[in-house]
């Protein structure tokens, strides 16, 4: 399928077939996705992009159905195009290949010099039917800038050919545009009419005084002059380009849209500095730029290699002089004074690669000649910047990296297509598939998407092949050696490359950077001051220069700025604080700083703070995780308790019972409260997981506020209720004595939970209010969302639906933005049932799937059966009975059941359930046993509602006195425990009625019905 918004927005299938898209705000919301160039749309920015002031009563649900109804057009077009809309946090996202949206492709086609194809695609003005919308605006009007700007370099191109232009009308529209005033004022004096063309950049010249208060530039200054003396090199006549750029002898792969951009600077900026790590790719990127460009200089493009010149002895202006091939004459002057005055009237781009060991030089030089030819156009690439004025830096980064797993994914990034050329050019037989793409994509993130590390790699699948290949990463200084002839010695190995950063380096920058490598997925600037800086070492500044030399990358993150060292470089150091003698020290003092880092952040994770040292945690995981692995008993310990609490709200269980069964492992275990802390921590999250444990030994702990806490974190996993009331009741008696106000909250908020289940409406209103007062109070968000929901519960249980629609759809937003994955999968639960209640049943199915793809993939078992309940009442009542026992059988696998058995709190509405759908496939008998179990599960389990509900369901196969009993009965029940029937309980409610009516007739009905107990 593919997307077109040069013009009005269009759709097309494979086969060319224009797609319907009805509806106004359907179209908008495509527009919206397709703007945002396959990015993430959040929910709150495509509800405002479509309704602005004017949002409805339920803005999620609206947007919701214009969701639903797009994938439903796309999908009624080409199988599978309802996948093209992905639910992504913290909102949807188009899925498509970037050639499938005209918009990118003409991007790609421009920056790869196929500029007439590239302005075919255009059919009028873009987003020509939206125009007018807010949301459009920025992408209307870089596309219209790209199109100019491609309609320039066309002319340009068809010049330097001495192929006729006409430009006159683009001039008219855009009047103060230098460039396109360049090409046409040389396109008027080659057609004769010298005057004309003086006569239009006279034009240019009064009106960039009036409007603007200009001159023209330089360059155009420079070209009136050119014309004024009739420059024998405007006429045309010899037009090849002139250049010494090596031709290619294999493809540039994945860097397209790097060539673009770069091209972009240089039309702005007359100094353009590459900077990035070594082998990342700077000097393929910028001869391919440079390539481009060639035509676009009448006086060409030359490339000026450093590498060979010694910072102390280069000559680098006798090197520029060598490259374009430019004699040396007896005048009077330095090399630099010469190269200046030859170059002052040429118009050139000059690509001045490897600066970074002759950087000072570089940079005098650079300055030099920009300010001698105001013709000249400089693409330099250095590890550092040259920090010329009048520079402008563009880091290259590594090649993209597989986003997911999964074949397709893993063929689509730029590393593995980097790879996979490489590698079959030496190794015909190897081939990307199913049993060779993990290993692909595992290989080229440990080598960070790095160029030379990938090419190095590629030529010894030969020999090793791709799994052996990814087993010996480890030793990757050893494995990525000896590539190919007929480069420098520093490309010829992964080592040899980084020893040439290293050699540049100040002895206090090594040392900071060798004691970077202890960190894992990089560390903040706090703790690379701590542990790198012993000795007087100003750490902030050296950092600073290991940035600019391109050795440290800096991220900026949701917690601040981040330091990261690639890969392979931090594998490097990690070699070089070996060779120093310092690893066990500083491995000691990571352990000691992050474990204090840990205690510090878990003070906060009950109040105001706790979103900030949520994420702090969140961006530190792999350093924790690292400093876990190495810490002595005592330490361990300690970062466990410290970080128990953050891996529950994060939703992290296995990873916590693996953590805390390391820490608990250890031969020396220290007999104290860390370790029966660990211990109750750890019997927490196992009932969590399912396991069988004797939690209550593991909570003999003597200090009673410890305990108390133990208790309320035990009960999350308790199943029976009974005991876990009793739990929760002591703990929070504990609490109120001790004025542990978050506790009182937390011990709250489970009493709502089974106030809600046990429908006692009064309690669960007074201790629901109370639990958020305290919470909101001690600014706990988390705590907010615990509950918040059993009082969006209660307003389900009312029946004012959308009061709880309210609730849940605010708090998963709250969720999302919290990194709250298991309460958003609650919430999202809550409105896919709701949803279902209200006979809206595809939306129903819809959010409940999206549930459960997110408490799979969060590993959390009580939320995956939370959606699959709201799945199976969906899919029964819409009549998609498959689907319904499909789940209703995950659900009921491995459940005890029986008369004997103490119910878990889930199994009578999935019972109902089942019933229903055998009900429904003729089989009545089975249906009536099944209910009956079911009831006596909810009798069990106490919950009125549920019970009401088993009635009712039961009355749809009993005996038609026996149902009339029935159904008085749970009406009797509602009205007592204020739990009205929902919209799809009372489809039921009535099929029982009317099929007990029809049997017993009106009056026996009415009988029965009031005799019920």
């Amino acid at each position: 399928m593919r997307f077109g918004v040069l013009g009005p927005l269009t759709v097309w299938t494979d086969a060319g077939e224009v797609v319907s898209i009805p509806g106004l705000k359907v179209r908008a919301l495509l527009a919206d996705l397709l703007a945002h160039d396959g990015r993430v749309v959040s929910t709150d920015r495509l509800v405002d992009d479509l309704w602005g002031d004017d949002a409805p009563a339920n803005p999620a649900a609206a947007l919701q159905v214009r969701v639903s109804q797009l994938r439903k057009a796309l999908e009624d077009a080409e199988p599978g195009g309802k996948n093209l809309i992905v639910s992504r946090a913290p909102g949807y996202q188009l899925q498509v290949a970037p050639d499938a949206v005209d918009a990118l492709r003409f991007a790609r086609l421009a920056g790869e010099g196929l500029l007439a194809e590239a302005l075919e695609l255009w059919r009028g003005s873009p987003y020509a039917d939206f125009s007018d919308m807010e949301f459009t605006r920025a992408p209307i009007t870089k596309l219209e800038e790209q199109r100019l700007a491609a309609l320039e370099e066309l002319a340009e191109v068809r010049l330097a050919a001495g192929e006729p232009v006409d430009v006159a009308e683009l001039v008219a529209e855009h009047p103060l545009r230098e460039r396109l005033r360049a090409v046409h004022m040389t396109a008027l004096y080659r057609a004769g009419r010298q005057s004309d063309a003086l006569a239009t950049y006279g034009e240019l010249r009064e009106r960039l005084a009036d409007e603007l208060g200009l001159d023209p530039s330089p360059e155009l200054a420079d070209l009136q002059a050119r014309i004024l003396r009739q420059d024998p090199g405007l006429s045309g006549q010899d037009r090849r380009p002139v250049t010494n750029l090596p031709a290619t002898v294999d493809d540039l792969i994945g860097r397209d849209r790097a060539v673009a951009e770069v091209r972009e600077l240089l039309g702005t900026s007359r100094l353009v500095t590459l900077t990035g790590s070594g082998g990342v790719g700077k000097t393929r990127l910028s001869i391919a730029t440079a390539a481009q460009l060639t035509g676009a200089y009448p006086d060409g493009a030359w490339l000026v290699e450093l590498a060979a010149y010694d910072r102390d002895t280069a000559s680098l202006a006798d090197a520029v002089l060598a490259a374009l091939d430019i004699r040396d004459s007896a005048g009077p002057g330095d090399a630099l004074d010469r190269l200046a005055d030859t170059l002052r009237a040429r118009r050139m781009l000059l690509v001045l690669d490897n600066c970074e060991h002759v950087v000072d030089q570089a940079a005098k030089l650079a300055e030099s000649l920009l300010r001698a030819a105001p013709g000249l156009r400089i693409l330099a690439t250095s590890r550092e910047p040259l920090s010329v004025a009048g520079e402008t830096l563009w880091s290259v980064p590594p090649l993209g990296l597989p986003e997911e797993e999964g074949l397709d994914a893993v063929a689509a990034s730029d590393a593995v297509r980097l790879f996979m050329a490489r590698a079959t050019a030496s190794a015909r037989g190897f081939v990307l598939d199913a049993s060779t793409a993990a290993a692909v994509a595992q290989l080229c993130r440990r080598l960070d998407g790095l160029p030379l590390a990938l090419e190095l790699a590629a030529t010894r699948v030969r020999s090793l092949g791709i799994h052996e290949l990814v087993s010996r990463l480890d030793d990757r200084f050893r494995v990525l050696s000896g590539w190919q002839r007929g480069v420098s010695d520093r490309q010829q190995t992964l080592m040899g490359m980084i020893d040439w950063s290293w050699t540049l380096l100040t002895d206090d920058e090594r040392v900071v950077l060798r004691r970077l490598a202890v960190h894992a997925d990089g560390c903040t600037l706090e703790a690379a001051e701590v542990l790198c800086g012993d000795g007087g070492l100003d750490v902030m500044e050296l950092l600073a220069r290991l940035v600019d030399r391109s050795l440290v990358t800096v991220v900026e993150g949701p917690s601040g700025v981040r330091y990261r060292l690639l890969e392979s470089v931090a594998a490097y150091c990690r070699r070089r604080l070996d060779d120093a003698g310092e690893t066990d020290r500083v491995r000691r003092a990571y352990v000691a700083y992050y474990t204090s880092f840990a205690e510090r952040a878990e003070g906060h994770l009950r109040g105001a703070e706790q979103v900030r040292w949520m994420r702090d945690l969140d961006a530190e995981s792999a350093n924790l995780r690292s400093a876990l692995d190495s810490a002595p008993a005592s330490e361990a310990l300690r970062l466990v308790n410290a970080l128990s609490w953050h891996w529950y709200l994060r939703g992290r269980l296995h990873e916590a019972l693996r953590s805390l069964d390391l820490a608990l492992s250890g031969p020396d275990l220290p007999d104290g409260v860390e370790v029966k802390k660990a211990r109750a921590w750890r019997a927490g999250f196992a009932l969590l997981l399912g396991e069988s444990v004797d939690w209550e030994a593991a909570l003999e702990i003597a200090d009673p506020a410890a305990r108390a806490r133990a208790e309320l974190f035990v009960q999350y996993g308790v199943t029976d209720m009974p005991t876990a009331t009793a739990v929760v009741d002591r703990a929070l008696a504990t609490c109120r004595e001790l004025g542990d106000r978050w506790g009182v909250a937390v011990a709250l908020s489970r009493q709502s939970r089974d106030a809600f289940t046990l429908r006692e409406l009064d309690k669960l209103d007074r201790v629901g209010h109370e639990s958020r007062r305290l919470f909101t109070e001690l600014g706990d968000r988390w705590g907010v969302l615990q509950a918040n929901e059993w009082l969006g519960g209660l307003e389900e249980i009312r029946g004012d639906y959308d009061a709880a629609v309210r609730i849940f759809t605010e708090d998963a937003a709250v969720a999302e933005e919290l990194g709250l994955w298991p309460d958003k999968v609650r919430r999202l639960s809550w409105l896919g049932w709701i949803a279902a209640y209200r006979r809206d049943y595809d939306r129903g199915i819809e959010t409940c799937l999206e549930a459960l793809r997110l408490a799979d993939g969060q590993g959390y078992k009580e939320g995956t059966i939370f959606a699959r309940m709201g799945l199976c009442i969906a899919a029964r009542h819409s009549g998609r009975l498959e689907l319904a026992e499909e789940h209703i059988a995950v659900l009921l696998r491995g459940v005890p059941r029986g008369p004997d058995v103490d119910p878990q709190l889930f199994v009578p509405t999935v019972l109902n359930e089942l019933g229903h759908v055998r009900r429904m496939q003729g089989r009545e008998p089975e249906a009536r046993e099944l209910f009956r179990e079911s009831l006596v599960a909810s009798r069990k389990i106490g919950d009125p509602r549920t019970i009401a509900g088993t009635m009712e369901a039961l009355a749809t196969v009993a005996e038609p006195e026996e149902a009339a009993r029935l159904l008085g009965t749970a009406a009797a029940s509602r009205v007592a425990h204020s739990t009205p029937a929902s919209p799809d309980e009372i489809d039921d409610i009535a099929r029982a009625t009317e099929r007990a009516k029809a049997a017993l007739g009106e009056a026996a009905f009415a009988t029965a019905y009031t005799s019920a107990p």
